[in-house]
């Protein structure tokens, strides 16, 4: 009788343990679909330490997002010219402006997984009110270029005008090197948390670390 009473007490232990971890992994699955909430809001409470396992998965995939973003900003400013330049008092792009910005458009298609935002700037001569509108038109007509040469236009996601404010040669004269725009690298098309750790992230991720180059070709990027 005694046996029999041990006996039974055992299996309802154990029925109550495999209900527990059926709980936490739920519990931990629901942690890695919870994007676009605030992070461990949806885990259910049912084991300790839960809401802390979701939180750290999460910020260590913005960490790693973030360290790559920089990576291949750096990898884009070593790579390829990032800025060209206008005449005085134009938005004009000429000739040399336009090889730099094929050789960016080149490279911009081969990560199709990047966003870039293009900042005009202007020298010192003028007003500041008209100095904006006109490094506004120098950006309009970089991002008009990289588009028509094959550059999906939403991902040159913003155009910004930084006017006199930001001038390379503090001087009030002409100065050519003052009247720019530049080609940043800003975030991805869409963030990889969570779920959305797929092939694609790690291609990207191959081809910024282990190839160490920028020749692979777009359509090979792209899927």
């Amino acid at each position: 009788m005694a046996l029999r009473n041990r006996t039974r007490f055992i299996l309802a232990a154990t029925v109550v343990a495999l209900s527990a971890c059926t709980q936490q992994t739920a519990s931990m699955n629901d942690g890695f679909a919870a994007k676009g909430h605030e992070a461990g809001g949806s885990v259910n409470e049912g084991a300790f330490g839960n809401p802390t396992y979701n939180n750290i998965l999460v910020q260590a995939a913005y960490r790693d997002q973030n360290g790559l973003l920089l990576d291949l900003g750096r990898k884009f400013e070593r790579e390829v010219p990032t800025m060209i330049n206008f005449d005085f008092n134009s938005a004009r792009l000429d000739p040399t402006a336009r090889r730099i910005l094929d050789k960016q458009a080149e490279w911009i298609k081969q990560f199709p997984e990047i966003r870039f935002r293009v900042y005009g700037h202007t020298d010192l001569v003028g007003t500041e009110a008209y100095n904006k509108r006109l490094g506004l038109r120098r950006a309009k007509n970089t991002v008009a270029y990289l588009v028509s040469r094959g550059v999906d236009r939403k991902r040159l996601e913003a155009v910004a005008s930084f006017g006199e404010t930001q001038p390379l040669v503090v001087t009030e004269g002409r100065e050519r090197r003052n009247r720019r725009t530049v080609t940043q690298v800003i975030g991805f098309v869409r963030n990889f948390i969570g779920d959305d750790l797929d092939g694609k992230y790690a291609a990207l991720v191959y081809r910024t670390y282990v190839q160490g180059n920028n020749s692979v070709p777009a359509a090979t990027a792209s899927k």
